[in-house]
């Protein structure tokens, strides 16, 4: 299987999911159905089967996290030369010149988009369209919706290691399009 690329911060997030799993919820749901099985009949114990499936979706969790984490190219991009073009990781404000309206994206891994928040993933059609391109570039991109051309604006600092989250009626719903 292909590395599949995720930030440091996209990678931080998932171990901090990964570690409340394991030693929050993990015990948590054990001692629930301890609880449960206590009572008696497990044919009928709706607590025990909520528990166990319960159980099933957090083990199910800690397997897809696991497995993203073994298979994820951690990239600092703060680390990365650009040459002012956009990168994996980079912020960009771009004009859609169908509408007028501008937009801010950070391209960021598959498991870290919110297109709420402008995080869009690197294999989406919009960041495969953005990446190389520089300032003033015209990004002709083919979505769902049709063909859309951003012109753009400005390439911002790199995955800053805090970000203000923008109100999200900021940001297209990209899925929408």
């Amino acid at each position: 299987m292909s590395k599949v690329p995720l930030t440091v911060r996209g990678a931080e997030k998932l171990r901090k999911e990964l570690e409340q799993l394991k030693r929050v919820d993990r015990p948590k749901v054990i001692n629930a159905i301890a609880e449960a099985r206590a009572h008696g009949d497990l044919k009928e114990n709706a607590e025990y089967h909520a528990a166990r499936e319960q159980q099933g979706f957090i083990e199910g969790r800690i397997k897809d996290i696991e497995g993203k984490l073994s298979h994820a190219q951690i990239i600092d991009v703060t680390k990365l030369h650009t040459s002012g073009k956009v990168v994996f990781g980079a912020t960009v404000d771009v004009l859609e010149l169908d509408n007028d309206e501008k937009h801010t994206f950070q391209i960021v891994g598959e498991d870290e988009a919110d297109t709420r928040n402008g995080l869009i993933s690197v294999s989406s059609p919009i960041a495969r369209g953005l990446i190389g391109k520089t300032e003033g570039d015209v990004a002709s991109v083919d979505v769902p919706g049709g063909l859309r051309e951003f012109e753009i604006l400005e390439i911002r600092d790199l995955e800053p290691r805090e970000i203000a989250r923008p109100r999200p009626s900021e940001f297209p719903d990209v899925n929408s399009w």
